[in-house]
C-alpha cells in the first residue's frame, strides 16, 4: 500500500516505476482497441470543431466586433488575433511534458480546456472575454495528443488508414456547425449561440476519456526503460542530445538529423499559405456578396447583403464543407498505407491547390452553394492532410522518448512560414479590404506548396511501415 513505511522510503524514481508497472498490469478488456478508437474519435471531433468553429463564423464575428471598420473588419480582427501568439508559444513548452508525464493526462486536459474555451466565447459579452476564449482555444488545440495516441496504439501497417477513418468522422462532425447556424442564427449577430453545444459535448467527452482511456503501452515501456537506467547512462544520453522529452533537446535532435531537419523545413513552406486556412469563410462570403452586388441584387457590400449571405448561401455551402474535408482525409489514409507517405503528400497537395481555385472561382461566380462548399472543404481537408502526413512522418522518424517533443518542436521552425503568411497578408487585406482576401491567399499558398513538394521529393525519405518502438531517428543520416 502507498501509505506504508516501505513505500515512503522509496525514491521518487522508484515510486514512478511502481506507478507505471501498475498501469502496465491493468488488463485490456475485449475489443479495447475498438473502444479506444471510439473515444479518440469523439476527442478528435471536439478538436476539429474547436479548430474550425471560429473560422466558419469569422465574417460574422469580424463584422459584429469591428463593424465601424467596414470593409477592413477581417483585417483588423486578424491583427488583434496576434495576441494569441504568446499562448501558442506557451504551448510549445507545455506539450513536451507528455514525454515525461504520460499521454492520457494531456489528452484529457486538452479536450476539457478547448471545450471550456468555447464556453467562454459563448458567454462573451464584450471583446475582452471573446479574446480570452480565443486565446484558450489556441493554447489547447495545437497539441493533438489524440494523434500521438493513434500512432502509438495502431498496428503499423494500418496506422494511416485508422488515422484517416478517425479523421473522417472528426471532419464530418464539423457539419454540426452549419446545422447550428441554421437552427440558432436568425441573423448574423447571433453567432455566439453556435459555440454552446460543442462546448458541452466536449466537456462530457473529456470526462468519458478520464474514466475509460488507458495510457499507451509504447509510452509505458519507454518510460520504464528510461527510469531503470543508471545515472551514468542518463548523463550519456543527455550528452548525446537524446533526453527523455523536452523542447530544447527535441529541437537539437531534429536539427542534427537530416530526415527530421528537412521535414521541419518542408512543413515551414506549407505554412506560408496558412492565412488561407483562417479566411476561407471570408473568401466564401465576400465571393457571393460581390456577385450579388454585381448582378444588381444589392447596391453595395453593406450590412444587408452580408446578413443575406451569412444566413443564405454561406450556411448552405458549409453543410458540404465537412464532406469535402472528410473525403480528402480518407483518400490520404489509404494512399499513405498502400503507396507511401510521400505519395500521399503529393496527391493531397495537388488536391489542395485545385480545390482552392475551384472554390474561390465558384463563390465569385455564385455556383451552387453545395458544390462550392464541397470544394472549400476539400481545400481545407487537403491542406491539413498534407501537414498531417508531414507530422506523421516526423513522429515516425523520432524515438519514443522524444516523439511528442519533436512533434511539438516542429512548430518553432514552421512558425517561420506562418510569420511570412501573416506579415504579407495582414497589411494587404487591411489596406485593400476583405474582398481581396482570395487573391492574397492564392499568392501565398501556391508558391509555398510548390517549394514544399520539391523538398519532400528530393530531401526526405519514406517512413511507411517504420517500427515505432525501435526507430532511433538516425536511420537516414
Amino acid at each position: 500500500m502507498k501509505n506504508n513505511s516501505t513505500y515512503k522510503k522509496l525514491t521518487r524514481r522508484e515510486k514512478e516505476i511502481l506507478k507505471w508497472e501498475k498501469e502496465r498490469r491493468k488488463p485490456k478488456r475485449n475489443l479495447y482497441f475498438v473502444y479506444l478508437v471510439l473515444i479518440i474519435s469523439l476527442i478528435y471531433a471536439t478538436d476539429e470543431i474547436a479548430s474550425q468553429i471560429g473560422t466558419l463564423m469569422k465574417t460574422e464575428i469580424a463584422n459584429d466586433l469591428f463593424a465601424k471598420f467596414g470593409e477592413s473588419s477581417v483585417g483588423v480582427l486578424d491583427i488583434l488575433s496576434m495576441i494569441v501568439v504568446p499562448f501558442q508559444a506557451l504551448g510549445l513548452i507545455y506539450r513536451p511534458l507528455a514525454d515525461k508525464l504520460g499521454r492520457k493526462l494531456f489528452l484529457i486536459i486538452n479536450t476539457f480546456g478547448m471545450s471550456v474555451a468555447m464556453l467562454v466565447i459563448f458567454l462573451s459579452g464584450n471583446l475582452y472575454l471573446y479574446f480570452a476564449g480565443a486565446c484558450l482555444v489556441q493554447f489547447f488545440i495545437p497539441h493533438d495528443m489524440h494523434v500521438v495516441y493513434i500512432m502509438e496504439s495502431s498496428p503499423s501497417k494500418h496506422r494511416a488508414r485508422i488515422y484517416s477513418v478517425i479523421k473522417f468522422f472528426a471532419n464530418m462532425s464539423v457539419m454540426l456547425i452549419p446545422l447550428l447556424r441554421k437552427l440558432l442564427m436568425k441573423d448574423a449577430s447571433q453567432w455566439r449561440m453556435v459555440f454552446f453545444i460543442p462546448a458541452v459535448v466536449g466537456i462530457i467527452t473529456s470526462l468519458i476519456a478520464l474514466l475509460t482511456a488507458r495510457e499507451t503501452d509504447t509510452f509505458i515501456e519507454s518510460r520504464l526503460k528510461y527510469l531503470r537506467k543508471t545515472e551514468d547512462e542518463i548523463k550519456a544520453e543527455r550528452r548525446a542530445e537524446n533526453a527523455q522529452g523536452g523542447l530544447i533537446p527535441a529541437l537539437k535532435f531534429a536539427l542534427k538529423h537530416k530526415q527530421l531537419r528537412w521535414l521541419y523545413i518542408t512543413a515551414a513552406f506549407t505554412n506560408i499559405g496558412f492565412i488561407a486556412t483562417l479566411n476561407y469563410q471570408v473568401v466564401l462570403s465576400y465571393g457571393y456578396a460581390q456577385n450579388f452586388v454585381q448582378n444588381g441584387l444589392f447596391k453595395n457590400l453593406g450590412e444587408e447583403v452580408m446578413n443575406a449571405v451569412s444566413t443564405g448561401p454561406v450556411t448552405t455551402a458549409l453543410f458540404m464543407f465537412p464532406v469535402g474535408s472528410a473525403i480528402a482525409q480518407v483518400i490520404m489514409g489509404f494512399i499513405s498505407d498502400s503507396k507511401g507517405r510521400k505519395t500521399a503528400a503529393v496527391v493531397t497537395a495537388f488536391d489542395c491547390l485545385l480545390s482552392f481555385i475551384l472554390f474561390t472561382v465558384g463563390a465569385r461566380l455564385a455556383w451552387e452553394p453545395y458544390l462550392v462548399g464541397f470544394f472549400c472543404g476539400a481545400f481545407i481537408g487537403s491542406y491539413y492532410t498534407t501537414n498531417d502526413v508531414l507530422i506523421m512522418m516526423i513522429g515516425e522518424s523520432s524515438p519514443t522518448n522524444l516523439r511528442s517533443s519533436t512533434m511539438s518542436a516542429q512548430f518553432i521552425v514552421t512558425a517561420l512560414g506562418v510569420v511570412i503568411s501573416y506579415g504579407v497578408s495582414l497589411p494587404l487585406v487591411t489596406i485593400l479590404g476583405n474582398t481581396f482576401m482570395g487573391v492574397v491567399c492564392f499568392g501565398l499558398l501556391v508558391p509555398g506548396f510548390i517549394i514544399a513538394l520539391f523538398l519532400l521529393a528530393k530531401k526526405t525519405h519514406e517512413t511507411k511501415g517504420i517500427n515505432m518502438d525501435t526507430v532511433t531517428g538516425c536511420e537516414w543520416d
